[in-house]
């Protein structure tokens, strides 16, 4: 199975800090994990460690953040050969705070308003795509030439790209976040009202398959048209950067397997939670033997 991630490719600078920093102070730390990032950059990572025939597409700088992303990637087979180098733009940058209390991550992102891709891809051949919404244009050309193609897209935010993708899509895999801001319905585990309510306002707008993550408490999903939650793992939170790219990169590669619905989520959300066990994005990929082995012991 040829699987196409389409999106943002940053370079993460993650610093460890005991709690967080207070404004107008100078602070020191002993330590700084560097590494790629960016939501289909880190999905297409976890793919090529995991063995699967995977071509990411994005856009980088002509600048040592972009080779170093390049070099990531190619070091888990991660074909890069679409990676467009802009010349009149920066890689992007994300400085990555994390709290090392509870683990919690803070993140400040520079993205060049420049950096966009120019290069055409009608003629690329893909049997699943993930694509994060950074790349319209790009994501709409390899949908369109891949009908038949599993789609999926990761919704971070409520941007028109990537509602307009969102609507596209067969796989609508969306943060709580997004949910909460497209529906302006606040999500309540313990009021089962304001999870139908979501799910209405979501179903009559994308008309297609909507998991909605949840961080610790898993994810929200519906299977013969009830709506249920698939729990996560109980862990010790280190560094949760990446931990729902990861996800959404695990479900990528159950849907190139043909897994069925559950058995994908229950490996998605167990790759995501063993994820912030791990400082830094890249680093806390496990591999997939250590994946499937914690999901024998928790089918």
């Amino acid at each position: 199975m040829k699987i196409i991630c389409i999106g943002n490719a940053s370079y993460d600078l993650t610093v460890p800090y005991d709690g967080f920093p207070i404004e107008n102070t100078k602070n020191r730390v002993t330590e700084i994990v560097e590494g790629g990032g960016g939501p289909a950059s880190n999905a297409a990572y976890l793919l090529g460690k995991w063995g699967m025939d995977t071509t990411f597409i994005g856009g980088v700088g002509k600048d040592d953040f972009g080779k170093r992303i390049i070099e990531e990637l190619q070091s888990v087979g991660v074909n890069t050969e679409y990676i467009e180098f802009d010349d009149d733009a920066k890689t992007t940058l994300s400085i990555v705070i994390v709290n090392k209390n509870n683990g919690s991550r803070t993140t400040i992102a520079h993205r060049d308003s420049n950096m966009g891709l120019v290069n055409s891809y009608k003629d690329i051949k893909a049997d699943v795509i993930l694509v994060d919404g950074q790349e319209l244009r790009a994501s709409l050309e390899v949908m369109e030439n891949n009908p038949n193609a599993i789609t999926i897209i990761d919704a971070g935010r409520v941007k028109e790209e990537v509602i307009t993708l969102a609507k596209k899509v067969k796989y609508l895999v969306c943060s709580k976040n997004f949910a909460e801001e497209f529906t302006n319905v606040k999500i309540d585990l313990n009021n089962p009202k304001s999870i139908s309510d979501v799910y209405s306002i979501m179903l009559k707008e994308f008309k297609n398959n909507i998991i909605i993550t949840l961080e610790s408490e898993g994810c929200l999903y519906m299977h013969d048209n009830k709506i249920k939650l698939m729990p996560s793992i109980k862990v010790k939170a280190v560094d949760t950067t990446g931990a729902g790219d990861f996800f959404h990169g695990a479900f990528t590669y159950c849907m190139a397997q043909n897994f069925d619905i559950e058995t994908s989520l229950k490996i998605s959300n167990i790759t995501g939670g063993l994820s912030v066990t791990k400082m830094g994005a890249r680093n806390s990929v496990f591999p997939l033997e250590e994946v499937m082995k914690k999901y024998e012991e928790n089918a």
